[in-house]
């Protein structure tokens, strides 16, 4: 049990803190303090063992928290939680803002609005030509809709003006926000360099991202750890950048540590991590902890909790706007 003293006194020579003698914490298990490096080396043989203790609890407290939501967060426009299906939304690599495949549609289809239309002199003379010529009417109307000036298409959020399939504009872009340190953007880049099976450049982009705080580019490190894709194999990293991801509220690096614990027979962590994912709206989380309740190792009414929450979630992501988007996106790859 932490007491007062062990935050006041030096844990290994009792002196207490003054305007002369600074104490300074453990930096493992953050419960004690020391005066100087020579007591904290005298004190380690009494406190190795419940530093390592104090040290693993206080981790799991912060790691079986409960993210208010997901690592993607809301759309920047509507405002709605990010689905989990990363193809449903866009990033925009002019501000790294990531917005809902609906709020984008929309946007485009408000740009094609203000695209400035034929005047009639335009039509007239159209007629005209394909009724001397005896040339194709529709022939001619769609070549007209060809030249017509397009409306430029903007970002819905900073209203920068965007290149969709101009490569070489969007990675001038990227580098634009990564000059400024921007997390999202050098994640970006190194999903492009992993495409393009440069996993080593990947692995740079990934652990400047990460080192900035970007909850996707810790779990795109663990991936890389775990494969020894562009580094060497170590397991204990991989492990150590899924927890930071499942932290951040990345319920895939979530999933993965209840497959682990469950694999090494940690079955009650195992149900936690998977609890934690599933009310954030993971599909496959929500199947594991089923197969769970089936077997008797968790019990109905925690089921049924993340059941209700796994609901509530993918509730929330819901909108008629967003249905819409998914229908017409159907027909149109129909």
């Amino acid at each position: 049990m932490i007491t007062a003293d062990d935050m006041t006194c030096c844990a290994s020579c009792g002196i207490a803190e003054n305007d002369g003698i600074k104490l300074k914490t453990c930096t493992a298990c953050k419960s004690v303090r020391y005066c100087s490096i020579k007591c904290q080396k005298d004190h380690r043989p009494h406190h190795k063992r419940e530093c390592k203790k104090r040290a693993a609890e206080s981790r799991d407290e912060v790691l079986f928290r409960q993210p208010e939501s997901s690592h993607l967060g809301d759309c920047e426009i509507c405002c709605q939680p990010l689905l989990l299906d990363e193809r449903k939304s866009t990033l925009m690599p002019c501000c790294s803002k990531m917005v809902c495949n609906s709020c984008d549609m929309r946007n485009r289809m408000s740009e094609v609005d203000r695209a400035p239309a034929p005047d009639a002199s335009t039509l007239a003379s159209i007629l005209t030509q394909s009724e001397s010529a005896e040339t194709n009417l529709f022939s001619n109307i769609a070549t007209l809709f060809k030249s017509m000036p397009r409306a430029e298409l903007r970002c819905p959020f900073c209203r920068q003006p965007r290149s969709l399939n101009d490569q070489e504009k969007l990675e001038k872009m990227l580098m634009k926000r990564i000059e400024v340190n921007d997390p999202v953007a050098m994640c970006k880049m190194g999903k492009q360099r992993y495409r393009e099976g440069d996993h080593s450049t990947a692995f740079e982009w990934y652990s400047k991202a990460a080192g900035l705080g970007d909850t996707e580019a810790h779990y795109l490190l663990s991936c890389l750890f775990l494969n020894g894709e562009g580094v060497e194999k170590d397991k204990k990293k991989s492990i150590y950048h899924m927890e930071q991801a499942a932290i951040g509220g990345h319920p895939s690096a979530r999933h993965c540590l209840g497959i682990i614990e469950r694999n090494n027979g940690r079955r009650e962590r195992a149900a936690k991590h998977w609890i934690i994912a599933s009310k954030l709206g993971h599909d496959d989380s929500i199947n594991s902890l089923r197969g769970f309740n089936e077997k008797g190792y968790v019990s109905k009414e925690e089921f049924s909790e993340a059941l209700r929450g796994h609901q509530a979630a993918v509730d929330a992501t819901k909108s008629p706007y967003r249905m819409a988007t998914d229908m017409f996106s159907h027909y149109d790859s129909n």
